[in-house]
């Protein structure tokens, strides 16, 4: 039985709508048509009235709504995919991988490509583009975050060795496909040097993020095998990404020696500046008195301003935003509670937000219809295989080298074969400066995701002939 509380207030709530009922006919009777009269003629009976159909069709396809759809469909594809992975046995970043591909023109675009122009029209790409570039940065400074240099000093002299190996050797073979592709698949207007080196590139990087999920997942990330994986991954990316950089400076000045060298010396000052300035001044905010250490939303905002303060420095100098994240990941002069801390609040939102967006635009750019002739098939092919063979035998072999037996150097190798997220990342930076076609590009992301996809099984069938034996 509603209490007489409830009776008064409805009561009240009539007698307030009566009035401003009254209040809109009154100003409508004496106020509109007057109006009206002088302004404007008066619009016909016969005026058209929108369905609430075409409305709802024509919202849809405003910015924020369209952004809001796209976000919503790209979480959702992206979590299916990667449940599906893993339960094929791997990684959940394959399955994200491949849902960016099925989003794009590779699928999506192919058996409907009117819902895909709805979804994803070239118009409406840029604030995509800007979300993904956004989780980009927060997931280059997670890894500089979880970056642990003791890793390197630990094992410096064998991580060293095949970390060295482990890039060298697929950078040769990268700048070889070079020579082969240049002619007929460089952009035009893009050197040689640019094009080799970053092909280079291309084929050394091994993916240290996805690399520690591989060995969470299969127990192994404290074994000896699994740490001297993540330290040559640490040391590998380290190289990648400098080499990277470089590439960067050289694409960016055009060639020019004085240009070039002037970037290299600004990111070299960068550096120092953020290990040697930034870092000091940090520890005392990152540290209380009684000396246990705690994240305050203040510290958590001061935190984050250094990052992309660090992202826009590296940006403005001409070496893409991502490496200030991770230098600034990696220079922080944090605990590990802090870092924990950082780390759990951000990866979340990151990972299911941000990063499944940066898969979507990656996917958006991927046109796997463009390796459909039997060359370009046979070049996708080769691309792999000599990817393969630089990382999985070039690890392998340095690996032997160090002391260690042939099983457990195939699997180091194979570990090493890893690219991932990073590759990605990588290639993405290398399209939007021109340096590979779309072609190229289209085969590099194939290359990532099928030498991603390889790590697990040949990590398992390396396992099983050990416990056969």
């Amino acid at each position: 039985m509603p209490s007489r509380s409830f009776w008064v207030s409805l009561a009240i709530v009539a007698v307030f709508a009566v009035a401003i009922a009254g209040v809109l006919h009154v100003g409508t009777v004496t106020l509109s048509h007057d109006r009206n009269d002088r302004s404007q003629p008066a619009v016909s009976d016969e005026t058209p009235v929108p369905s609430p159909l075409n409305l709802w069709r024509g919202n849809v396809t405003q910015p924020l709504p369209r952004l809001l759809v796209q976000i919503v469909l790209v979480i959702l594809v992206a979590r299916l995919f990667a449940v599906a992975a893993r339960k094929l046995g791997q990684p959940g970043v394959i399955g994200e991988m491949a849902a960016g591909i099925a989003l794009g023109p590779s699928l999506l675009g192919a058996v409907s490509p009117h819902a895909y122009q709805l979804l994803f029209a070239g118009s409406s790409l840029g604030v995509l583009s800007l979300l993904s570039q956004i989780g980009v940065i927060l997931f280059m400074f997670i890894v500089g975050l979880d970056f642990d240099w003791g890793h390197v000093r630990h094992r410096a002299h064998a991580a060293v060795v095949i970390s060295n190996v482990s890039i060298a050797f697929p950078f040769l073979l990268g700048t070889g496909v070079a020579l082969v592709l240049y002619t007929t698949h460089a952009p035009a207007g893009i050197s040689f040097r640019a094009f080799a080196l970053f092909m280079g590139i291309a084929m050394s990087i091994t993916a240290f993020p996805v690399l520690a999920r591989i060995l969470a997942e299969r127990g192994m990330l404290t074994s000896p095998i699994g740490s001297m994986a993540l330290t040559c991954a640490a040391v590998g990316d380290v190289t990648a990404w400098t080499l990277l950089a470089f590439v960067v400076a050289i694409v960016s000045s055009a060639g020019a020696f004085a240009t070039m060298a002037l970037t290299v010396a600004a990111t070299v000052a960068f550096a120092l500046v953020m290990a040697f300035l930034v870092r000091p001044l940090l520890r005392p905010l990152l540290r209380v008195a009684d000396g246990q250490e705690d994240l305050s939303v203040e510290r958590a905002a001061v935190v984050m301003a250094v990052v992309f303060a660090s992202a826009l420095i590296t940006e403005i100098i001409g070496i893409h935003a991502l490496f200030g994240a991770f230098l600034a990941g990696a220079t922080l002069p944090a605990g590990a509670a802090v870092r924990a801390r950082l780390h759990d609040r951000l990866e979340s939102f990151s990972s299911i937000l941000l990063l499944p967006l940066f898969f979507a635009f990656t996917g958006l750019r991927t046109q796997v219809g463009l390796i459909s002739d039997p060359a370009s098939i046979g070049i996708a092919v080769g691309i792999v295989i000599v990817a393969t063979i630089g990382k999985l035998g070039g690890g392998a072999l340095a690996a032997r080298w160090t002391g260690m037996d042939w099983r457990n150097a195939f699997v180091l190798g194979a570990l090493m074969n890893t690219r991932g997220l990073m590759e990605l990342i990588a290639l993405n930076v290398g399209y939007d400066l021109g340096v590979i076609s779309p072609e190229v590009f289209t085969t590099l992301v194939l290359m990532a995701l099928v030498t991603t996809a390889m790590t697990g099984p040949l990590v398992s069938l390396a396992q099983r002939q050990k416990r056969a034996l």
